[in-house]
């Protein structure tokens, strides 16, 4: 029994193979990049539009963005207000510099009573309702894409469409 012993712990004394520890070194790196949200994030050809992209990210939580939603939520949020890029840069910024954790987000700004208190609300409705805007200047950017049906498809089946005539949903209900 001695010699199995002796023979076990000769194995562990033999030094590891460099070839493996690359590899595995690399399968952790791999791994923990997937982690990171904007370690998916596709090249953005715009600055404003790449903050946009990766604040969007850290306020819905979601590591890939579909880039045609992106632009046309984008492009909706600026045509509504000229200073949206700038104010999504500074949001960005404060982030990581204060490394705010975006669950507590919201409450840091209303709490400081910030000027930026607005933004993550309007670019989370417009991710999850696909609507931006407000009362009569309130326009559907996208449907059936949207973040609430998303979500929740995998169990339920938002319909996509209105059930009744054409402009049925136009009329206020009875």
């Amino acid at each position: 029994m001695t010699n199995e012993l002796e023979d076990v712990m000769a194995s562990h004394d033999v030094p590891a193979d460099p070839s493996r520890r690359r590899l595995l070194a690399g399968l952790l790196t791999a791994y923990t990049a997937s982690l990171i949200p904007w370690a998916l994030a596709q090249p953005a050809p715009h600055a404003d539009r790449g903050a946009f992209t990766a604040l969007s990210a850290i306020l819905v939580g979601r590591q890939a963005l579909d880039a045609t939603q992106t632009a046309r939520l984008y492009d909706a949020l600026v045509a509504d207000d000229a200073h949206f890029p700038a104010d999504v840069q500074t949001l960005l910024t404060l982030i990581n510099q204060r490394q705010i954790d975006p669950q507590q987000l919201q409450n840091v700004l209303d709490t400081e009573h910030s000027p930026l208190a607005k933004l993550p609300r309007k670019i989370v409705g417009a991710w999850y309702l696909g609507v931006v805007g407000s009362d009569e200047a309130a326009r559907c950017i996208v449907y059936e894409t949207a973040l609430n049906a998303v979500v929740v498809a995998d169990v339920l089946k938002p319909p996509t469409y209105a059930y009744g005539t054409y402009a049925s949903w136009a009329n206020k209900p009875i």
